[in-house]
């Protein structure tokens, strides 16, 4: 049961240390109240304290690992229903499903590898790689999800209702097991058998069921056999019934603490038209799926959904932002341009990127402006003349180029001649917009 802040704070040593990271006891047990801490980060509560509050500092939903190394991937633990509350903390996995009696399976599971995509320096893409029990030929089966994990480059996702067939694939696939897959089919056949598997080979277990209180039902049951890494299948006959359960789950866990739901989900993305089968896998990537599993494994399919996914999972509170240095676009010279910009993120890719198109090389000083635009940065101080003087001298160009001119964005033209003054350097203003680089860098040259 939920215990409030002030029942929690009544079993606080009450030293306001600060040592939690937050400035009192009290505010502390709001933290803990409304499941957006752990109690490991109080290091003088007492032992009596922490049985008392095991219950209260539990996350309301779980958090499953699924994979290992470097395709390991943390979904769940989320403490809000909505981003502009807090923020979403671990993004869903994106899945894509390959069916095993496919005679272009092989073929799908080297194409589904590279599945990868470069926007605003993340690699962004689908991180699993579903092999799904259609022939019910247990050597293909094996055979397809040997493949997926000698690629070596998604976590493997088991689809099936089969105990016998888990069990054989563990068994005839080397390294599956430290590859931690995500085994998806338990329900209220064959939990059992499903649940003594992942508990032996310790890994997380998919459980689907008619309806939310038969799921409710069937958890602690898994739970008790050692099984707390679970990810719920709600089901549902289309995209407006699985969503409302999607969220539904994710409000029970939320808002009434109810345990037997408080896990990650997944959800399905089929048909036969791609196009409703992406917009349906949207849907999921926005509320509230832990694991989207979609079939389909064409880029245009999947870049969407991962820049979509991209950008709810990043934190409204912190801008993204690149490492404020001095970047090489090309193979720049000594008499090669140098240009001036913020680290800003989507700044920075969007300048270099049309500094790329031009084909003319060049310096770029990215300037430290706390991940802001050029203009808001300009606004707040945060990019100024004595700014961008000592970002010039700090990543010493004057030991790069035989040449003291530098070219700022159009939208700052106004603090060309203060720069000038504070820097010993030649100001060009160059475009306002980024789609004007191209031309405007090769004109430079010419």
């Amino acid at each position: 049961m939920s215990m409030t802040a002030m029942e929690i704070y009544a079993l606080l040593p009450q030293t306001n240390c600060g040592e939690c990271g937050t400035p009192t006891c009290l505010a502390f047990a709001m933290q803990l109240a409304n499941k957006q801490a752990t109690l490991d980060s109080c290091p003088d509560a007492s032992d009596e304290a922490r049985a008392a509050l095991a219950a209260a500092a539990e996350p309301p939903i779980t958090l499953v690992e699924i994979g290992s190394g470097d395709e390991q991937i943390e979904i769940g633990n989320e403490t809000v229903m909505f981003r502009h509350e807090e923020t979403f903390h671990h993004q869903c996995g994106l899945c894509v499903c390959i069916a095993d009696d496919a005679e272009d399976a092989e073929e799908r599971i080297e194409k589904a590898g590279e599945l990868w995509f470069e926007r605003i320096g993340d690699m962004i893409g689908a991180e699993l790689v579903a092999i799904e029990d259609r022939s019910g030929d247990p050597d293909r089966f094996a055979e397809l999800v040997s493949a997926v994990v000698q690629n070596d480059k998604q976590s493997p996702v088991l689809i099936t209702s089969d105990p016998d067939l888990v069990r054989s694939t563990f068994e005839a696939v080397e390294g599956l097991a430290e590859a931690r897959p995500l085994v998806h089919g338990a329900d209220a056949e064959n939990w059992s058998d499903m649940a003594d598997i992942a508990a032996e080979y310790d890994v997380p277990l998919g459980v689907s069921a008619d309806g939310l209180e038969a799921l409710a039902e069937l958890t602690p049951q898994i739970k008790d056999k050692g099984v707390d890494q679970m990810v719920l299948d709600p089901g549902g006959d289309d995209q407006l019934q699985t969503m409302e359960q999607l969220t539904q789950i994710r409000r029970q866990a939320l808002d009434n603490n109810f345990r037997p739901l408080g896990y990650p989900t997944i959800a399905f993305a089929r048909g036969d038209d791609p196009r409703k089968v992406a917009v349906d896998a949207s849907t999921y990537v926005s509320k509230y799926a832990g694991v989207v599993v979609i079939e389909g494994e064409e880029p245009w399919q999947l870049l969407p959904l991962a820049t979509l996914r991209q950008n709810l999972y990043t934190d409204p509170r912190v801008p993204p932002a690149v490492e404020a240095k001095l970047y090489e676009v090309g193979e720049p010279t000594e008499d090669s341009p140098v240009v001036l910009t913020t680290n800003f993120a989507l700044t920075y890719f969007t300048v270099v990127n049309e500094i790329e198109a031009s084909r003319v090389p060049a310096w770029v000083v990215v300037v430290d402006t706390e991940g802001q635009s050029v203009l808001t940065a300009y606004s707040s101080e945060n990019l100024n003349a004595e700014v961008a003087a000592e970002a010039i001298k700090e990543v010493g160009l004057e030991e790069k180029v035989n040449h003291r001119d530098v070219i700022i964005p159009g939208y700052i033209a106004v603090m060309s001649g203060a720069l000038e003054e504070e820097s010993g350097w030649n100001v060009t203003v160059g475009p306002r917009e980024a789609t004007a680089i191209p031309t405007f860098m090769r004109r430079l040259v010419s």
